[in-house]
């Protein structure tokens, strides 16, 4: 029976879309590559990258600010846009294989609210801790409490949600709704407290920008958010078992429980590093794997793969809307990313009527 088993946990895919799904991700590659040349070229300042680019490799004079745009300002908002798209997208295919329906998603269902509580937490309450604890975290502080935040509401939400080894599409869903509305209550007291400094902070990190990105952030982001995409491949078989159910997933040798833990723990961490940097931005968790799935099918090995890509790509296209739409203002990312992502949603809950109807 366990030789049988790489092959069982294959069962969920429908034809072999193994080619289809490879081409895509060379076409996705070159949909990043194009994105992030677009990010680095855009903005409001109109300097131009190649001017910058060639000056760094040719020895011409570049001018200081120049310089300063593309590598202290648009370079670190390019990779953080490619890592914080990556982690999203992945956690929502992680989350919607974990709770087999494409309907979850962190942002839906109370995660990033739980991650967002928790760096709320940190941005007003940290200077309230002991010198010694605050020296220990240092910039870490926000980063931490936001994944601690993230990891307790995903914790939640599944042991809520789950009965006898059957996850309610419904009560997930319901019970992300009170967790998100007890969050804001908690966090509306919080922001009450929030000095001035404090408050314009939250506002605009509350909305979802990666305008903030600085070598600094994502000198304590990048190693979490790495970790978790790294450690997402290793969760693809398991995933595909686990779209059989519970019981088929464990008769061909698949740990169901460590399974969870480690699906829990890679969310919770991709998630909570996330919103600590980038705020609170939603629909690229289902937004992404959604696409995907209709594109080369289930198969987690080459979607997780995928979504990320995708997800890199498209929040990156979403924060060049949201510098040249208003500009020289700026929109927060957030707001195009729920202008694109709500009718999408709105038209998986039409497909999946059906699902929330029982």
């Amino acid at each position: 029976m366990s030789s049988m088993a790489p092959d069982i946990a294959q069962a969920p895919m429908l034809g072999d879309r193994s080619a289809r799904a490879q081409t895509l991700s060379l076409v996705l590659i070159l949909l990043l590559g194009a994105a992030i040349v677009l990010s680095l070229a855009v903005g409001a300042s109109g300097t131009s990258l190649w001017q910058a680019v060639l000056g760094l490799f040719t020895g011409e004079e570049v001018g200081v600010r120049e310089r300063i745009i593309l590598m202290d300002i648009r370079l670190p908002r390019t990779v953080m846009g490619v890592l914080v798209g990556a982690a999203l997208a992945v956690s929502g295919a992680v989350m919607q294989g974990l709770f087999r329906n494409p309907l979850a998603d962190p942002g839906l269902v109370g995660v990033s609210a739980g991650a967002g509580f928790g760096a709320i937490v940190a941005i007003v309450l940290g200077g309230m801790l002991p010198a010694g604890i605050a020296a220990m975290f240092g910039s870490s502080l926000v980063p931490v409490a936001a994944f601690v935040g993230a990891w307790a509401s995903m914790l939640l939400l599944y042991r809520v949600s789950t009965r006898r080894g059957r996850t309610s599409v419904a009560t997930m869903l319901l019970a992300g709704i009170a967790l998100a509305a007890l969050m804001g209550a908690v966090q509306g007291v919080l922001i009450y407290m929030a000095d001035d400094a404090q408050l314009r902070t939250l506002t605009f990190w509350g909305m979802g920008s990666i305008a903030g990105a600085t070598w600094g952030k994502l000198l304590v982001a990048t190693p979490l958010i790495l970790l978790a995409l790294a450690g997402a491949p290793f969760l693809a078989r398991g995933l595909n078992a686990l779209a059989l159910g519970e019981a088929a997933a464990a008769h061909v040798g698949i740990p169901v429980q460590r399974l969870k833990n480690a699906a829990i723990l890679m969310v919770a961490l991709a998630v909570g590093s996330s919103v600590a940097v980038s705020g609170g931005i939603g629909f690229v968790g289902i937004v992404v794997p959604h696409l995907l799935r209709l594109l080369v099918g289930p198969d987690h090995r080459y979607l997780l793969l995928n979504s990320a890509l995708l997800g890199a790509a498209l929040l990156l296209c979403a924060d060049v809307i949201s510098r040249v739409i208003v500009a020289p203002a700026e929109l927060p990312i957030g707001i195009v990313t729920a202008t694109l992502g709500g009718p999408f949603f709105l038209w998986i809950l039409l497909r999946q009527r059906g699902v929330l109807e029982m």
